[in-house]
């Protein structure tokens, strides 16, 4: 017995030493030290693609207008503390390598804009229009794969556009590491010089106050909203995260891998046999440009009114608006949405609650049906919350997660092929992210409009962004420009099918039987 043990600890032992050496002949070939991607950091970094490139977008509206220096200023006291924005994605036939860029230089990360002269009370046009088009402008892989773009005289104050590819990390830790821009954000630490690994200690040590001072709170939230169990998903993120760290468990990890495993087969073959959606102008092949749109905020505590008067939740009664909105695009072109619906893919964060939170992706993807086809906002409203109902405690997302961590396992038309299944059972990529109640500040100046979007993959041309800050929502859609060449006739239709949604619910019968 004793012997068998033994055997088993040489056999890991030589199996882990065999994995080193391998990685450190790639990175000693190609002269790199570094930290090696994870897996699903690398599928994001290889999903670039002619019509979808893997960036998160924003836009910063701030009043008064802010200096370039005082901006640079605060990206490096701040944003610069975390190691990975100083660093290169390297690939190579294993994957990639995160590798500390010598030759950084804060003038091609923070760069200055001018918008065209446009007639008054065409700004916002000029400034949706420059942001659609950075959305397909490549960032420079001989870099760190970020970039802001300040734009100093708009409507009396300035612009802020930002730019982050998918793989330094996904929407909810960007959210909070670009949170800790604002003022009275928390700094992050100071980094640790140690001899042995510096990078590797300052990493962690950013990481660490993302962990306590951002992301947990969040973490918390989401997993309870959800009604998700956060210890089995804690287990499960390990094990993709590190499959050593799982297997070094014995038989328990094991058993927790063959699930993980049995789930994540069960969930490509659901995935693979999911109805695809209903036939609409906004499914097809992309072309090479975006559209990007937003409205104005709708006042949140009349969202709430709503909702509390109808028993639904905020995000039902916006998802509800969402899905009439687009159903009314598509009528005004002339199709007919009777018994029609499409699938929206809705990133939800996995980031369990008992570990230290890092950069890097720990999300999946939870898919939605949108009833456009559904005219009555009160039949509608309560469909999209039956469906919201059903999504709790679901393991889908979790294990899209799973499929993204096989995925970066693939040589790249391997992983095309299989990504390709979401884009082909979707529509349109959705974010809803509760933001702060009142405005933040930055160098000093309010920063009156936030929005983001995160990327669509494949053939996916549509993504919709709805976003709470300082009491107001704002809905915002970036599109295809082939697929849906006017977002602004759907961004239009947003608060007319709230306003609709409110005078039916102060029509009904309260009171009565």
């Amino acid at each position: 017995m004793v012997t068998r043990v033994s055997a088993k600890k040489v056999a890991r032992s030589a199996a882990k030493t065999v994995q080193k050496n391998v990685t450190d002949a790639v990175a000693g070939t190609l002269g790199l030290h570094g930290e090696r991607m994870t897996k699903v950091d690398t599928a994001w970094l290889r999903m670039d693609s002619e019509s979808n490139l893997m960036m998160i977008v924003g836009v910063w509206v701030i009043k008064p207008g802010i200096s370039y220096d005082d901006l640079a200023q605060r990206i490096e006291d701040r944003l610069l503390k975390y190691p990975r924005f100083m660093q290169r994605a390297v690939e190579d036939a294993a994957g990639a390598t995160w590798v500390h860029d010598q030759a950084f230089d804060m003038r091609e990360h923070l760069v200055i804009e001018k918008l065209p002269r446009r007639p008054a009370g065409q700004a916002q046009s000029a400034l949706q229009d420059r942001l659609a088009a950075l959305t397909m402008e490549p960032l420079d892989r001989s870099r760190p794969l970020w970039q802001f773009h300040l734009i100093e005289r708009y409507q009396g104050g300035s612009a802020v556009l930002v730019r982050i590819h998918h793989c330094i990390a996904d929407g909810i830790a960007l959210i909070s590491v670009t949170q800790s821009l604002v003022d009275g954000g928390a700094a992050p630490p100071e980094l640790e010089h140690h001899h042995d690994h510096p990078q590797h200690h300052g990493l962690e040590a950013a990481e660490d106050w993302i962990a306590d001072a951002l992301l947990k709170p969040l973490t918390n939230m989401t997993v309870k909203a959800l009604g998700a169990a956060g210890e089995g998903a804690a287990r499960s993120l390990d094990l993709l995260m590190d499959p050593h760290k799982g297997m070094e468990k014995g038989v328990s990890g094991s058993v927790d891998l063959a699930k993980l495993a049995f789930h994540a087969i069960s969930d490509l073959a659901a995935l693979a046999l999911m109805a695809d959606d209903s036939p609409t102008r906004l499914k097809g092949i992309p072309g090479r440009s975006k559209r990007v749109a937003w409205c104005k905020p709708l006042p949140l505590v009349e969202v709430k009114a709503v909702g509390k008067a109808l028993n639904c939740s905020i995000n039902d009664v916006l998802l509800s608006c969402v899905a009439g909105a687009i159903g009314e695009y598509l009528k005004s072109h002339g199709e007919s949405t009777e018994g029609k619906e499409i699938r929206a893919m809705v990133p939800v964060n996995l980031r369990p609650l008992d570990k230290a939170y890092q950069l890097g992706n720990q999300f999946g993807l939870a898919p939605l049906v949108l009833p456009v086809g559904i005219d009555n906002p009160i039949e509608r409203v309560y469909e999209v919350r039956r469906r919201m109902q059903g999504l709790k405690g679901s393991m889908q997302p979790l294990l899209a997660f799973g499929l993204l961590a096989v995925a970066g396992l693939l040589v790249k038309p391997l992983q095309d092929a299989m990504l390709g299944l979401f884009s082909k059972k979707t529509t349109a990529v959705m974010t809803n992210v509760p933001g702060p109640r009142e405005k933040l500040r930055i160098c000093g100046s309010v920063i009156e409009e936030s929005l983001f979007w995160v990327p669509q993959s494949g053939t996916v041309g549509l993504g919709v962004s709805i976003l709470s800050y300082a009491g107001g929502v704002q809905f915002g859609v970036v599109s295809d420009s082939t697929l849906c060449p006017d977002p602004q006739n759907i961004i239009d239709r947003f608060e007319p099918e709230f306003a609709k949604l409110s005078m039916v619910t102060l029509m009904l019968p309260w009171g009565e039987e």
